[in-house]
């Protein structure tokens, strides 16, 4: 009886963990979508409020790390317990990594409203939101995957991060055409390879995250690997 009740303990802290952990992921899907509205409209007050929201980020990041520590000296995990705690180490890590991202966004926003060219931005700024548009749908993909540990999704995850490349490299040649055409876009241009930059970087984290889901329930470490070796990793 004693083992079961400490079982169940062990268990109820494992979920509320997790349970941080998916709202944290809220947190900074959040924080991208308004990162993303601040580009569209160059708002200075959205791209503040982005800022902001880091802060609650980074914050959260300590907070679930404390709370893995205590676990892990109480409880001496078991081998797949242990995985589990470590994988969520490394998603908040990626987390946080995904506001560090949306916050870069918002400080690029702040610098071309600043240097005056919110009006006569000629740059397109719509391919940048569906680069967007696709690595929060893999975010999101990855995030439900953690919360039912299910690797199927996260194989997909993984198989759609290559989209996300093609249109930041697509978006790279669109710049190159633009500054050569008009070179009053180059310093402009310069500003949106960073957040091109930054939105592909979310789509690692997310790839990050499916890894990690893999890790935890068949223990492999596919990281690196090709996509033949992961498929057969999760059957």
């Amino acid at each position: 009886m004693p083992d079961k009740h400490l079982s169940s303990e062990f268990d109820a802290e494992l979920g509320a963990i997790s349970n941080r952990v998916m709202e944290m992921g809220g947190m900074v899907e959040s924080q991208m979508a308004q990162a993303m509205y601040a580009l569209a409209h160059f708002s200075l007050e959205t791209a503040a409020q982005v800022l902001e929201r880091e802060v609650m980020v980074n914050g959260m990041e300590l907070e679930i790390d404390r709370e893995l520590s205590a676990v892990i000296a109480r409880r001496q995990p078991t081998a797949r317990d242990l995985r589990l705690l470590i994988a969520v180490s490394k998603a908040t890590a990626n987390l946080e990594r995904v506001g560090d991202e949306a916050a870069r966004i918002a400080r690029t926003v702040q610098q071309l409203v600043k240097a005056g060219l919110s009006t006569r931005m000629r740059v397109p700024v719509g391919d940048l939101a569906y680069e967007a548009e696709l690595a929060m749908i893999n975010l999101r993909k990855a995030l439900d995957a953690f919360a039912r540990l299910d690797t199927a999704r996260a194989l997909e995850v993984l198989k759609e991060d290559d989209q996300i490349d093609q249109e930041f490299d697509g978006f790279m040649r669109k710049l190159i055409t633009y500054m050569m055409e008009d070179p009053r876009t180059i310093s402009a241009s310069i500003d949106l390879v960073f957040v091109a930059k930054a939105i592909e970087r979310v789509g690692d984290h997310a790839k990050n995250l499916a890894e990690v889901i893999i890790y935890v329930v068949k223990g492999t470490d596919v990281r690196h690997a090709p996509m033949e070796t992961v498929e057969n990793a999760i059957r």
